[in-house]
């Protein structure tokens, strides 16, 4: 392995290692997660090694994805399937009704209380803790509001960003991690500028496949293969770039 690839394994390990998260095993049929405990696994490597990145953890974190909805749907699925409750603020509520399906019903044939679909509007919100993790998941514009930052342990925001906008460089670069997907000419070259990419790297961006994505922050730049289980397929649909 070259130093640089050593380097890129070391910066996702530095994200953090998930602990063991308890769930129905209803849940765990509708998600099909994966049986690794070192973390969310997104996808897999070059050599088709699995991937993971800690979503959740001790800390206040905070995610830029820059991409389409069925990626980011797919990581709040995933987060729920770890345990997690995710409350989602979006313009498009219809969109996210998938989670509901995924979370599934109690007893009492009400849905399982894993997930809220709220509004773009500042709320109190439940407060994170070891055996019950916090996933926000702000869907707005390019250039989102501070609505709801994380604001302890076991508390992510994630912010789903339909394109790259200038003005919203420090919201992904100030983020502990930024999920890129393909991107146009102009938008890779912001990019590039962003986290002062070379030019093969900033080509690399307009390149990726629909099932691509690229974890990008300081010192880091991890390419994954998407990998979608039969039953996110159920609920999303084939992986697409888009909405």
């Amino acid at each position: 392995m070259t130093a640089r690839g050593r380097m890129l394994e070391n910066k996702a390990a530095d994200l953090g290692v998930a602990p063991e998260f308890t769930v129905s095993p209803e849940m765990l049929d509708a998600i099909s997660p994966s049986g690794d405990r070192g973390g969310m696994v997104l996808g897999c490597g070059a050599q088709g090694e699995p991937l993971s990145v800690s979503v959740l953890r001790n800390a206040p974190t905070r995610i830029a994805l820059v991409g389409g909805l069925y990626l980011a749907r797919q990581v709040a699925m995933r987060a729920m399937a770890t345990g997690a409750w995710v409350v989602v603020a979006t313009g498009r509520p219809a969109a996210w009704h998938a989670l509901t399906r995924a979370a599934g019903q109690g007893p009492d044939g009400r849905p399982v209380p894993l997930v809220q679909i709220r509004r773009l509007t500042p709320v109190e919100l439940p407060r994170g803790s070891e055996d019950g993790p916090l996933l926000v998941v702000h869907d707005g514009t390019a250039v989102p509001q501070e609505l709801f930052p994380p604001r302890s342990p076991w508390q992510t925001t994630l912010y789903v960003l339909p394109y790259l906008h200038p003005q919203a460089a420090s919201t992904v670069t100030g983020a502990d991690l930024a999920l890129i997907q393909r991107l146009p000419v102009g938008q890779a070259q912001l990019a590039g500028r962003m986290w002062n990419l070379p030019p093969n790297l900033v080509q690399q961006l307009t390149a990726l496949g629909d099932d691509r994505v690229v974890a990008v922050g300081p010192n880091l730049w991890l390419p994954i293969r998407l990998i979608t289980t039969p039953s996110e397929q159920q609920l999303l649909g084939p992986i697409r770039r888009g909405d």
